[in-house]
């Protein structure tokens, strides 16, 4: 099978848009890039479709490198067949191909090997045809040094015949289709630490029965968990006598001497290497299969941060609430650099309440504030109340704002390059600010890893995830665009095609030379050559250029169409963008040609009509009940404003202003079936809940959606 027949088998997607993927693909071409710019070449594939044939051509890839080193392996020796290497090529998963070279595989010293140099396999071959009645009498033939009775004999050769039916395919096959139908994941509590404490949050798992193919990935990865910290054993289950029943039927085909050797080979193999390697196999196949879920999961609430609404371009007072450290206050000018900093003591052990609101009153004047960012960790609550008795002359809006991965931030190289001369503390509340202007351009800052909203992102595959999440963090920057004078190395490095080294060169080229005045000039910073340019130049916008396309997601290549265009109308092209009369007028089949087609054409008519449009949601303030301070304020039947602050596939967690986050389980967003918790909420939307239960000793919240605000 080659690269575009296996691509069609698991994508199911037009030959020709694959082919043309591929061939850009191989050209260093980026996803964001070929989604927005070559879609007559793909035939309009997304960025989904097309990320699904990088996976699989990965996949392929990595496949066809084992191929080659199975038959290497086999040729070296000496016992590759033709036949032998069309198997190999024509397998279409590790799985078969593992199969295929299991026989060839070079084994530590076994059972069988000791038995065949002990020349006992003519004696196995000879059990296994069946068709002997003085079975004993052949095996004392085989007696020597190392084998000295019959029994031995018998046994060394059922050695032989178990492993011979471990090897067999058919077998394998017929025990790995009963464990996907079959299988019961077992937990058993370990005794001794039962009544530790941290063993409490997985007591539901401590004696656990559940069909595997119904176990869903949050739990599996749960119980894995409690296993890897030594609180619960796990196993696998099957109707042993009813599979070892299944293969006897295939395998034995008479009823001589022979048989009941073949019988007791067949439970050994079963025993002994069947069983123990295919339910490892099957629980490796469920834990990349709920890493995929839990990664999934991740990537969508990563996307729905990253994309959260941003206030934009305010000038934002900050603040990181603390106790007996202080609030941490940091007053950001309307491009976010530091204009000042200091700290507040209003809450106990001091107490200084009333010089605290003299002091925010007075830099909200002094420097013009439009908005309050306030952290949501600890005094988050008392801090807003506090704001929110000041007499402002002109109020600015009072956000809270979520933390999450502030900390790792501010000790951070990058925050360290950023602001050299300032503490962890002022950092973080710089962080904090940013984050109301543009969370995507703050949080890009920081390993997605640490903004805590996936489920068990410390127990999947870090390399799958990593690779997910970089994904979707280049995804959302290319998607809302880069304004290249003022973003960060970091952001700049998500940009299609840049990179980091080149995110550095375009940020220190500004430094020195001054902004940006047009996208042409782009191309002299040192290192960016014609690939880079043209992967990222549309994804970097340049605000109030010459050139007004220059702030626009129009390719610089598909300039002279736009310019055809104003041309054909007789009217400038900065009179044309936003003119959606115009526009609309404009036939699109006249400018086609054999490089742009009307996808692309349409997209340029979309971008014109409102040019470097956001499409982010603007930020919107929000008030937690007032009333409502600690879970113990909490009763049955209350509702309550909360902020989506988390989603997984058993349900979302809800901020409701304390410092413990409530639970809206699946079963309680709807009244009907809910197959996706994303259709019916997102990450950090605004709803109304209805607090269901609470349980203090164990700090569980169950909240149910009451309805949307």
């Amino acid at each position: 099978m080659n690269l575009s027949a296996y691509l069609i088998k698991h994508t199911q997607l037009p030959e020709k848009g694959i082919q043309n993927t591929v061939e850009l693909l191989n050209q260093d071409c980026t996803i964001p890039f070929i989604s927005r710019y070559r879609k007559e070449k793909t035939g309009n594939l997304d960025e989904v479709q097309i990320g699904a044939i990088v996976q699989f051509k990965t996949q392929f890839e990595a496949l066809e490198k084992r191929k080659k080193a199975i038959i290497k392996a086999i040729e070296e020796q000496d016992t590759l067949t033709d036949e032998l290497r069309n198997k190999v090529n024509q397998a279409e998963d590790l799985i078969t191909l593992e199969d295929i070279y299991l026989p060839f595989k070079k084994k530590r010293k076994t059972k069988a090997e000791t038995a065949r140099k002990n020349g006992l396999e003519p004696l196995a071959k000879i059990i296994m045809a069946q068709n002997h009645d003085e079975i004993d009498y052949i095996a004392s033939q085989y007696l020597n040094d190392q084998v000295q009775n019959e029994d031995e004999a018998l046994e060394g050769a059922r050695h032989i015949i178990a492993e011979w039916l471990n090897e067999r395919i058919s077998i394998r096959n017929q025990i790995r289709n009963q464990l996907e139908r079959s299988a019961m994941l077992i937990t058993k509590v370990v005794k001794t630490k039962k009544e530790e404490e941290k063993a409490q949050k997985f007591r539901d798992y401590f004696d656990w029965s559940e069909a595997l193919k119904r176990c869903p990935s949050h739990r599996f990865l749960a119980i894995l968990r409690a296993e890897n910290e030594g609180f619960i054993r796990v196993k696998i289950e099957l109707d042993n006598d009813y599979i070892l029943s299944k293969i006897a039927d295939r395998i034995i085909k008479s009823n001589s001497s022979c048989t009941p050797h073949v019988q007791l080979a067949l439970e050994d193999a079963y025993k002994r290497l069947l069983f123990p390697s295919l339910s490892n196999e099957i629980l490796k196949l469920a834990k990349e299969k709920a890493d995929d879920e839990a990664i999934k999961v991740f990537a969508k609430n990563l996307k729905q941060l990253l994309l959260g609404a941003p206030l934009g371009e305010k000038r934002i007072l900050a603040l990181d609430p603390g106790f007996r450290t202080g609030c941490k206050v940091v007053c950001l000018n309307a491009q976010g650099e530091l204009k000042h900093n200091e700290t507040i003591y209003p809450h106990a052990p001091q107490n200084k309440s009333t010089e605290a609101i003299k002091k925010i009153s007075s830099l909200v004047d002094a420097y013009k504030i439009e908005a309050i960012a306030i952290g949501n960790g600890t005094a988050s609550r008392e801090t807003e109340h506090l704001i929110k008795r000041i007499a402002f002359k002109n109020p600015p809006e009072v956000f809270v704002v979520s933390e999450a991965g502030a900390s790792i931030y501010s000790a951070s190289k990058i925050a360290r390059d950023e602001f050299p001369n300032y503490d962890v503390t002022v950092r973080g509340s710089v962080s904090i600010g940013r984050r109301l202007a543009d969370p995507l351009a703050e949080l890009v800052k920081i390993d997605a890893k640490s903004i805590g909203v996936g489920q068990y992102q410390h127990d999947v595959d870090q390399s799958k995830l990593q690779t997910s999440l970089d994904a979707v963090v280049e995804s959302c920057v290319n998607s809302v665009g880069v304004n290249i004078n003022t973003a960060s190395v970091s952001l700049l490095s998500y940009v299609s095609g840049i990179g980091p080294k080149l995110a550095e060169n375009i940020v220190n080229y500004r430094n020195e030379n001054g902004p940006f005045l047009d996208r042409k000039t782009i191309k002299n910073v040192p290192r960016l050559g014609g690939k880079a340019y043209e992967q990222g130049v549309a994804f970097l916008r340049i605000k109030e250029a010459k050139n007004p396309l220059d702030d626009s997601a129009v390719h610089p290549e598909s300039y002279s169409v736009v310019q055809k265009m104003a041309k054909d109308k007789k009217t400038p092209i900065s009179v044309l963008i936003g003119n959606k009369t115009e526009l609309q007028n404009i036939d699109l089949n006249l400018y086609c040609t054999d490089s742009i087609g009307l996808p692309t054409l349409q997209d340029i008519i979309e971008e014109l009509e409102k040019p470097a449009l956001d499409r982010r949601e603007k930020a919107k303030v929000f008030t937690f009940d007032q009333n409502v301070r600690s879970m113990a304020d909490l009763r049955e039947g209350q509702l309550l404003p909360g902020i989506v602050n988390n989603i997984t596939n058993f349900g979302c967690f809800v901020d409701i202003g304390i410092k413990e986050s409530g639970l809206i389980h699946v079963s309680n967003l709807s009244d009907t079936f809910v197959k996706d918790v994303n259709a019916h909420v997102s990450l950090q939307e605004q709803i109304i809940v209805k607090v269901l239960s609470v349980d203090i000793p164990r700090k569980r919240i169950q909240l149910g959606l009451h309805k949307k605000t």
